[in-house]
């Protein structure tokens, strides 16, 4: 069965087409997690009684796929659907953490050869490589949507529309700023779109003030603390400040490489600074605003040259390990990466 891209679903929700099994996987996980939304409001009926018959189980507890596929089997309690959602899926190219193996296979495919045609199955993926068996399997096996990144037209399209319905206007020079900002990510464009609108209150205008102080600071001020909290050796302030940039959206790789241009800087300074050139030639050297000079400069003069180079060397080989999926690719995988990263830097 051929995979189906965001389009081709749309299509089909427009015409109440509701498949017995889904698959949904792809690095654009919010437009992921609403298709997962639409498919099961559209399962329902009005009157029917969803709270018995909407049910969640993921597969980081080991028995809650038999566990799931005997949900799907149950009749609906006063509804015409039931509907299981199934998260935390993963088939890495690793096979490292895999959440569906072969042994999994016998189970699903009893399944699958004849599913319920009362209940309507969720598969809602983390990663699920295309080559592994497994991977294969499910893409074969069920409809299966592939949700890429938007295009920064798709981008632009859908951040002007949600300032519009938020009641906000936007220009083109500055939605493009915004959008080369956040890059292909919507659930971040999304959350910087919400700060943006209710900082342009009462004029409703987002400007390109606001979108540098709000989106590019902030950015950048929140990666450095990371780098701060490592040169401190404060591994637990490290982590938090972490958490919190993932959890706002950002790619583990994209912050990967912030990290190491600050680690960068950090050496390049601490060169400068130990041959007693002035601290204004060092500020430019780095491209440091006034009010950034004090905390970089600080943190540059605790930091160790040889700490420093061995930090840029475990960054390069985390960046390799998580483009070559070694230990765990995709966004869990990648995620957990960086955390043993920081972790160890903190340690040096």
């Amino acid at each position: 069965m051929a995979v189906l891209t965001r389009e081709d679903l749309r299509n089909q929700l427009k015409r109440r087409e509701i498949a017995p099994v889904y698959v949904l996987f792809g690095v654009e996980t919010q437009l992921r997690d609403i298709a997962a939304k639409t498919i099961t409001d559209l399962a329902f009926g009005d009157g029917d009684f969803r709270d018995f018959n909407e049910t969640n189980f993921s597969l980081n507890t080991d028995v809650n796929l038999k566990r799931a596929l005997a949900a799907a089997q149950q009749l609906p309690m006063m509804a015409a659907r039931r509907v299981i959602r199934i998260t935390d899926v993963r088939v890495s190219p690793s096979g490292y953490r895999d959440t569906i193996t072969e042994d999994h296979e016998p189970a699903l495919s009893a399944y699958l050869a004849d599913p319920s045609p009362t209940s309507v199955v969720i598969f809602v993926a983390d990663e699920l490589n295309g080559v592994r068996k497994m991977g294969k399997f499910l893409r074969e096996k069920t409809v299966a949507v592939e949700f890429k990144p938007l295009t920064d037209l798709e981008l632009a399209e859908r951040a002007k529309n949600e300032i519009k319905n938020a009641g906000a206007n936007i220009g083109d020079a500055t939605l493009r700023m915004l959008i080369g900002l956040v890059g292909p990510d919507v659930r971040r464009l999304t959350n910087e779109i919400n700060k943006l609108v209710t900082a342009a209150l009462p004029d409703t205008l987002i400007t390109n003030e606001l979108v540098d102080s709000l989106v590019a600071r902030s950015r950048e001020q929140n990666h450095f603390e990371v780098t701060r909290h490592l040169i401190a050796r404060k591994g637990a302030q490290a982590l938090a400040a972490l958490k919190k940039i993932l959890d706002d959206g950002v790619e583990p790789l994209q912050l990967l490489g912030l990290i190491a241009y600050n680690y960068r800087n950090l050496l390049i300074a601490k060169g400068m600074m130990e041959r007693g050139v002035e601290r204004r030639e060092v500020a430019s050297a780095v491209k440091l605003r006034y009010s950034d000079q004090e905390p970089f400069l600080a943190a540059a003069r605790r930091a160790e040259t040889h700490s420093l180079t061995t930090a840029l060397k475990c960054l390069a080989k985390t960046d390799l390990a998580i483009k070559t999926s070694m230990g765990g690719g995709g966004p869990v995988g990648a995620r957990m990466q960086i955390e043993i990263l920081v972790c160890k830097l903190a340690s040096n």
